[in-house]
């Protein structure tokens, strides 16, 4: 029986495809959940939107402390969603161990 030995390269390459797969998702999630926010009778409170809630409002919230909502529009995650797009890319451009 011969013990599957990993290279760094292997390593660094599995971090960084899994760091890009959980940023394409976690976009997405910001995605969906921007769009449920124009449906006005969705109650935060009820599954499985507080979930949701709860995924996306401690990463979104760092963009509102600091960008307050401009006439009923809250634009924090027009750049909290710019910001995971160009980190993505960042990740993207790293090399993955030969794959």
């Amino acid at each position: 029986m011969t013990d599957a030995v990993f290279s760094p390269s292997d390593l660094v390459g599995l971090v960084v495809r899994t760091l890009g797969t959980f940023i394409a998702i976690y976009t997405i999630l910001l995605v969906i959940r921007v769009l449920l926010t124009w449906f006005p009778t969705i109650n935060w409170f009820d599954q499985p939107f507080a979930a949701l809630r709860q995924i996306t409002d401690p990463y979104l919230d760092l963009f509102r402390s600091f960008i307050p909502p401009l006439g009923g529009i809250d634009f924090s995650p027009i750049l909290a969603i710019m910001l995971l797009q160009l980190l993505g890319r960042l990740i993207g451009s790293l090399p993955t161990g030969g794959y």
